[in-house]
């Protein structure tokens, strides 16, 4: 029963997932300045303002076999600090729909954990073979904002992170990576200390459509050694296209688990629709 239960879900949910590709399918802009706006859209540090929508439904979770819904509202925005330099503000702010783990376990809904991640990064590029290279570095602060003791830490943390991303058409590729400690917070919750690890490659297409991968990788230096990692594998596609003048960013990926925490989902299905707005420094 759990298991036809679980397919109805995960069919539910793959087309919800494909709604988004299948307006962009109907949809057009002209084809240089969809690849120029996808390129830029896949640059976690570029200078261009998005507002992604993207919701992570995580399938077998805990021991009754639940899903998890992990929606992240987190859009990214370049203030200019002289002609140089330019600053990357990044706000992450999660809803959480937490199932049932266990029997007698109850199901909560709210917002989660908020963090901030800031990249300075320079505004010229550097030259590499066949493209270009940037990078970018800053402090990373969560605060404790969780509506429910469920859905957060229970602590404020902070530490640092950094960016890089390779422009090599018809390839995008680079990785983010951070690590937070705790350092105030509830004294009877658990100390944080995560590192989050989210390599990223693109192949860009015809008409603004592109394959992906982009797993969020983690390490729970606090976990027994069995809980540590959770390491997802996969990929999916997406179309950089225009609803009138509005250039919008879909997309669709899947990943299955090489390593996971006890408890862990079985597989992810992530769909993600980002609203686009260039600027110029």
């Amino acid at each position: 029963m759990r298991f036809v239960t679980g397919m109805k879900e995960a069919k539910s949910a793959f087309l919800r997932g494909l709604l988004a590709l299948s307006i962009a399918a109907c949809l057009t802009s002209p084809a240089a300045a969809q690849h120029s706006i996808a390129e830029k859209s896949q640059n976690p540090i570029g200078d261009l303002i998005s507002v992604p929508f993207q919701n992570n439904a995580n399938f077998g979770v805990g021991t009754l076999d639940k899903t998890q819904n992990v929606t992240l509202f987190q859009p990214v925005a370049p203030i200019s600090l002289d002609p140089d330099w330019n600053l990357i503000v990044r706000p992450i702010t999660p809803f959480t729909y937490q199932p049932a783990l266990f029997p007698g376990d109850s199901t909560d809904f709210g917002i989660g954990d908020i963090q901030l991640q800031t990249y300075l990064v320079p505004k010229k590029t550097v030259p590499v073979p066949g493209g270009s290279f940037i990078w970018g570095v800053g402090p990373v602060l969560q605060a404790k904002t969780a509506t429910d003791p469920r859905l957060g830490t229970g602590k404020w943390s902070a530490g640092a992170g950094g960016v890089v991303f390779f422009a090599i058409k018809p390839f995008t590729f680079g990785a983010l990576l951070n690590n937070i400690w705790s350092f105030a917070g509830d004294s009877d919750r658990a100390n944080v200390n995560l590192m989050t690890f989210q390599p990223f490659i693109n192949y860009n297409m015809k008409d603004g459509w592109y394959l992906t991968s982009s797993p969020v990788m983690t390490a729970n230096w606090e976990a027994t050694s069995g809980n540590r990692f959770t390491i997802p594998l996969g990929g999916g596609v997406g179309r950089v296209f225009n609803i009138g003048k509005q250039p919008i960013n879909a997309q669709v990926q899947a990943f299955g688990y090489a390593d996971k925490p006890e408890g862990g989902p079985d597989w992810t299905l992530r769909t993600q629709w980002t609203f686009l707005f260039p600027v110029n420094n």
